[in-house]
């Protein structure tokens, strides 16, 4: 068993440089290493502060893309239904919710991995948009899944990659701040998280940095293959929690 401090600057970093290379996907593959090092009402608290750090970080490299009339209604709909989806957790259950969300993941990036396609919509505009971020926040509230949805209308609306790259940013960093204050208010925030986020704030800063960098030479192909893969490796970690 590797020493819990290097899993949490293992996982700090990995997920550090995914967040800067696409702006999500900090939970995504640090969780599932920094499970293996502290319990889940710790690794949950860390994973928000450490994604808070890497968008913040990268945020005004990415600021000039972010077209706030495009984000606002993903971020408005997201904030309405994180709390919608705390309600609705008691009634819900979750292990079929996270399945459901997993096998819609692994079909709908696998098929447009393999088959090299590409679906546009165009419907819809501004209210679409922010249906979809009630949805994802809903998602957020339920199973900590804001992300996923967004993201694929973000590839569905055929946008450029900064534009991708700026609604994923905005509405990531607000639902993540809203968590977060959320997560203050519980008593999340203790001095036990303090120490661990001093451990991964190394790794998560580098990893952050780098991938940035990376992202400026990704042209638009590249960045869509790199956010169907993380969404399909995504996919496949709900699926395998489900059956543990």
């Amino acid at each position: 068993m590797l020493d819990p401090v290097v899993l949490i600057v293992a996982g700090a970093f990995i997920g550090g440089f995914v967040s800067g290379l696409t702006g999500f996907g900090t939970g995504i593959t640090a969780l599932p290493l920094w499970l293996y090092a502290v319990p889940p009402l710790l690794a949950g608290p860390l994973v928000v502060v450490c994604s808070l750090i890497s968008q913040v970080q990268t945020l005004p490299a990415i600021w000039h893309a972010i077209d706030w009339k495009r984000a606002l209604p993903f971020i408005a709909g997201g904030l309405l239904g994180v709390p919608v989806g705390a309600l609705l957790l008691p009634h819900v259950s979750v292990t079929a919710f996270k399945l459901a969300v997993a096998l819609l993941l692994i079909a709908y990036c696998g098929f447009l991995l393999l088959r090299g396609v590409r679906f546009h919509i165009q419907w819809g505009g501004r209210l679409a948009d922010g249906v979809v971020g009630l949805c994802g926040g809903i998602l957020g509230g339920l199973a900590g899944l804001s992300g996923p949805l967004p993201t694929i209308w973000a590839g569905l609306r055929g946008w450029e990659k900064d534009a991708k790259r700026g609604v994923f940013q905005a509405f990531n960093l607000s639902i993540l701040a809203f968590a977060f204050v959320s997560q203050a208010f519980a008593g999340l925030l203790t001095a036990e998280l303090g120490r661990l986020v001093l451990i991964a704030l190394p790794g998560t800063l580098v990893g952050a940095f780098i991938g940035r960098r990376l992202y400026n030479r990704l042209d638009n192909v590249r960045f869509d293959k790199v956010v169907l893969v993380l969404l399909l490796i995504a996919g496949f970690a709900l699926l395998l929690s489900t059956v543990r």
